[in-house]
């Protein structure tokens, strides 16, 4: 198919046109619409002690948004409690057929309290599905990070999501850092959405998603001048029920939500890089950053501030984001797009990083660069001696412990095995530092040639052609 016709394709999508059916489908996975609820996400409101939303699909039979919220009781009669709830819904024909998407929004909740709701589709409730608002002010928890899960994402990227899911205790969040799905040419892209849905199953609808938007969100369109542009993916809005309180004009994929403690902010680098709106992010950021009184400030973006895989560092990003980072004290940045393994504490290199922790440095933001799924970049010249610690051809998944004054970071191999971890302490002048409590890590994982880490092939790309 020639690239004008896959702009046309892509246009005619944005649009919600049906259009023929170019690509292969998910195998065995039936993802058309029916008459119950599916794809049920939770998502955090600004203030998650007392706002969520969820967002369900079902076919068009069930053209009224409905949702029972009840207080979750220790016994079963959960119907008795509960009050209905109504929203709105958005029709999305695909290449699955015609499906609402509808999104309600939870307002008004008790802090620290759990929750049962259940959704209508035309041929039923869900199950009650149960989720916890979060405490009004400080209150230690803790939270999976992952990076792109983006192609395989059900026989591969599956792997990593329900292995955090299942090793970390009552986690409260989980953070995406961009390209959740491909949307390019691998399968058609509800079928993508579909599988992405199912690899996190039901606890994407009862731990809040804070999701980044990634390149692959976007899909290449046709301008009315004619030239190539970006159009956010029709299902990203629809699947998403984000706080609504981003930079004017990118609500979708800008928004901050205070949890416990924590400020999350989440930028979209995409439309900084390609939409023209960097200059806006930069102000809304500085904002953000500087009216916040959390005791720790978490960043995600899916484009990296310091690559460790392309030859050149996000140039635009660093020089408009790092000096507000740095300014403002953010602790974490948390980002996607690599396909490989990074933590940088230090822009000077590992060598330069211990020898400031040697000396009792304070510690500014530390990067990360995290990938869940199957598609693997080679590293880059730097990777091996300017981050801490960074691996190729490795699938992981990230938890980061929240505590008064420590944040304690691990990151695991989708197998389950403790690749890195380190600690930011807070001393009683708010300047953190790094420790790494782990005696023994294994060794950092990278291809040797033709070989990768596992004794088989490398199959990761290189980047700096």
């Amino acid at each position: 198919m020639s690239r004008l016709s896959l702009l046309a394709l892509a246009l005619a999508t944005c649009l919600g046109h049906a259009v023929a059916d170019p690509l292969p489908h998910s195998p065995g996975a039936p993802y058309a619409a029916s008459g119950l609820a599916d794809r049920i996400v939770l998502t955090p409101g600004a203030n998650p002690a007392r706002e969520m939303a969820v967002t369900f699909r079902t076919d068009t039979r069930q053209d009224v948004s409905q949702l029972q919220l009840a207080p979750a009781l220790d016994g079963p009669q959960l119907e008795k409690r509960a009050r209905l709830l109504e929203g709105n819904s958005q029709a999305l024909d695909t290449e699955n057929g015609a499906a609402l998407y509808h999104q309600i929004r939870l307002t008004d909740l008790q802090p620290d309290s759990a929750y049962a709701y259940r959704v209508k589709g035309a041929e039923g409730w869900s199950e009650w599905l149960q989720f916890r608002t979060a405490a009004e002010g400080f209150k230690p928890f803790r939270f999976i990070y992952l990076g792109d899960t983006q192609n395989d994402i059900l026989s591969i990227a599956s792997r990593s999501v329900r292995q955090a899911l299942h090793a970390t205790a009552s986690p409260a969040l989980v953070v995406h850092a961009g390209d959740l799905t491909s949307q390019r040419d691998d399968l058609v892209h509800d079928d993508e959405w579909g599988e992405w849905n199912q690899a996190g199953g039901f606890h994407y609808a009862g731990v809040p998603q804070v999701v980044a938007a990634g390149n692959h969100e976007y899909l290449d369109s046709l301008n009315p001048d004619g030239s190539e542009g970006r159009t956010l993916g029709p299902h990203w809005a629809k699947q998403f029920a984000l706080p609504n309180n981003g930079v004017a004009g990118l609500e979708s994929t800008t928004y901050v939500t205070d949890y416990q403690g924590v400020r999350f902010i989440v930028l979209d680098g995409t439309a900084a890089l390609d939409l023209n709106t960097l200059d806006q992010q930069s102000q809304w950021l500085e904002q953000r950053l500087k009216e916040s009184k959390a005791r720790w400030k978490v960043v995600v973006t899916h484009q990296p501030i310091f690559t460790c895989a392309r030859p050149q560092d996000t140039e635009p990003l660093k020089a408009a984001w790092k000096p507000l980072f740095e300014r403002y004290s953010v602790d974490l940045v948390l980002q996607g797009h690599d396909h490989c393994y990074s933590r940088l504490s230090n822009e000077n290199g590992r060598a330069a990083a211990k020898q400031a922790r040697a000396a009792g440095k304070v510690q500014g933001p530390v990067y990360m660069v995290s990938v869940a799924g199957s598609k693997m970049y080679g590293v880059n010249d730097r990777a091996r001696k300017q981050p801490d610690r960074s691996a190729e051809e490795t699938q992981l998944y990230q938890t980061v412990e929240v505590g008064a004054s420590r944040l304690e970071v691990r990151s695991f191999t989708a197998s389950g095995r403790l690749y890195d971890a380190f600690d930011l302490t807070r001393d009683k002048q708010g300047r953190n530092r790094l420790s790494e409590p782990a005696r023994q890590l294994p060794a950092e994982r990278f291809c040797n040639g033709a070989q990768g880490p596992d004794q088989l092939p490398c199959k990761s790309r290189d980047k700096s052609l």
